[in-house]
């Protein structure tokens, strides 16, 4: 951690929604909504889960309405190949 950081104290940001998600980014599969997917929706894995943003992370959520909207998303290997 920063010593900058370090005796700082970080304040998340709840949406301000009240948990609705934003029809537009429930209308295709985004390269940070297929990497949620592909994990299982599993937030240790993910490079937002893992920083250390002011704001809760909805793409759980997002990925649950695409799903439903849109289908499985079409997984181009060279560009989204897990480890």
């Amino acid at each position: 951690m920063s010593p900058i950081l370090k005796n700082k104290t970080v304040k998340k940001i709840a949406p301000k929604t009240k948990g609705v998600i934003s029809g537009s980014i429930t209308k295709n599969w985004t390269t940070q909504a297929i990497y949620c997917y592909q994990s299982q929706r599993n937030c240790s894995e993910c490079a937002v889960g893992a920083g250390n943003y002011s704001f809760v992370c909805q793409m759980p959520k997002v990925v649950k309405k695409l799903l439903k909207k849109v289908g499985e998303p079409e997984i181009n290997e060279r560009i989204y190949k897990t480890a």
